[in-house]
């Protein structure tokens, strides 16, 4: 089956259009992002096809979804959360808030995802707020001066289908929502059931 097929290769089609002629690969990243709004991650399917829409290799791709740690290769839950261990939150205790997130979201060390499909926990190098630290992101999202109490709360609040309010910007429905956002397109909208 196609990543990128009906309405989604018309937002393919717009994003690429959106990049000098002449450098198509300049959609890369936001293709990237577009894949993994569907999917939950860039599958080796979603590296081809965007390879081929940008009449380029799956390689000069992959290698682009590679170097970005905002970019799932492997499948995901409803929600990324990223906990910074890099020096400035590791100081001010991201090894408890870590460990507490792994506690509340039952996903034993050498894993990422929950067995509630809810939680995809990550350990990020670096967040780049090292003022805030230690700082947690949930789907793309900052959280500043999480302890490990307030971990155990953003993750069930997660659990409990409520996003938490972040400490800046507009909270993200979902990781892939959040993907879409950064593709440059608006997020679909929920259809009520």
């Amino acid at each position: 089956m196609s990543v990128f097929a009906d309405d989604l290769l018309a937002d393919a089609r717009a994003t690429i259009g959106r990049y000098p002629e002449d450098r198509p690969r300049s959609a890369i990243l936001p293709l990237l992002y577009l894949a993994q709004s569907v999917e939950g991650h860039v599958s080796r399917d979603a590296l081809r096809e965007i390879a081929d829409l940008l009449n380029s290799t799956t390689a000069e791709v992959e290698a682009v979804a590679s170097f970005y740690t905002m970019l799932r290769l492997k499948p995901t839950n409803t929600h990324v959360v990223s906990v910074c261990t890099n020096l400035s939150c590791a100081l001010r205790g991201s090894a408890q808030v870590y460990e507490s997130a792994h506690e509340a979201a039952a996903i034993p060390h050498g894993q990422e995802l929950s067995d509630d499909g809810v939680i995809t926990l990550h350990e990020e190098e670096c967040l780049g707020a090292c003022e805030k630290a230690p700082v947690v992101s949930i789907d793309f999202v900052y959280h500043d001066d999480v302890t490990p109490e307030r971990m155990v709360e953003l993750i069930r609040m997660l659990q409990a289908g409520e996003v938490p309010e972040p400490s800046r910007g507009e909270p993200m429905r979902d990781f892939r929502s959040a993907s879409r956002l950064l593709a440059g397109l608006e997020p679909q909208q929920e259809v009520d059931a």
